[in-house]
C-alpha cells in the first residue's frame, strides 16, 4: 500500500484566522481593544502572548499582577479591576502577526456593539496602538448609538514589540495616565 501523500503546503494569506474571545467582567470600566491577536497568541489562546510584548509588564504592574503569572490569575485580575479585554477584529487573513499584513477585504470585526451594551459602566475605550483605533473608528463606530458613541476614546502607544519608537517606561507612563483612574479600586471586588 502506497503512503498517503503529504498534505500540501497552506500559504496562511488564504487562511482566515479567527481571534480570541472577550475577557469581560460584570462591572467592566475599560475596554481595551486590540487590532488582531499575533500567531503566538492564537497559537497558545492567550492575549499578548509574546514575550516581548510589554502589555502583561505594563498592565500587570497597573492591576498589581506579576507578568509571568498564571493566565488565568491575570485574567481574573483584569475583571476584578474593570478592565474587559477583547480586538476589533474577529476573522481576518493576516500571513505572520503585523498588522500591516493583515488583507483589508478579508477584515470582519467582533461585535463590539453587542459587548459594549453589555457593560453599562464603561467609561473608557482603549485602544493598544493604531490600527485598532483605526478599524474601530472605520468598521464599528459608524455603526454604534450615539451612547456608545459618546463613550471617551484614547489611543495608547502599542505595546507590540514592533512598536520600538517609544521605550517601555515611556508605553507605561501613557497606560497608567490614561487607565489608572478609569479603575475599580483595588480590593473592592
Amino acid at each position: 500500500m502506497p503512503a498517503p501523500a503529504p498534505e500540501p503546503a497552506r500559504d496562511p494569506s488564504t487562511t482566515l484566522l479567527t481571534g480570541l474571545p472577550p475577557v469581560l467582567g460584570d462591572d467592566a470600566r475599560v475596554l481595551v481593544l486590540g487590532s488582531m491577536p499575533g500567531v503566538r497568541s492564537l497559537d497558545e489562546a492567550c492575549y499578548y502572548a509574546h514575550p516581548r510584548n510589554a502589555f502583561w509588564p505594563i498592565v500587570g504592574s497597573l492591576i498589581d499582577q506579576p507578568p509571568t503569572g498564571p493566565y488565568a490569575a491575570r485574567l481574573d485580575a483584569l475583571r476584578e479591576r474593570g478592565i474587559a479585554l477583547w480586538d476589533v477584529i474577529g476573522r481576518c487573513r493576516r500571513a505572520g502577526s503585523l498588522d500591516s499584513r493583515i488583507e483589508p477585504d478579508s477584515v470582519e470585526v467582533n461585535d463590539l456593539g453587542g459587548l459594549i451594551d453589555r457593560c453599562p459602566q464603561l467609561t473608557l475605550i482603549a485602544f493598544n496602538g493604531a490600527r485598532a483605533e483605526q478599524e474601530f473608528d472605520r468598521r464599528v463606530l459608524p455603526q454604534l448609538g450615539l451612547g456608545a458613541r459618546a463613550i471617551r476614546r484614547v489611543r495608547l502607544p502599542s505595546t507590540s514589540p514592533a512598536n520600538a519608537a517609544l521605550g517601555v517606561e515611556e508605553k507605561r507612563r501613557a497606560w497608567h495616565a490614561a487607565l489608572g483612574p478609569a479603575l475599580v479600586p483595588a480590593g473592592s471586588g
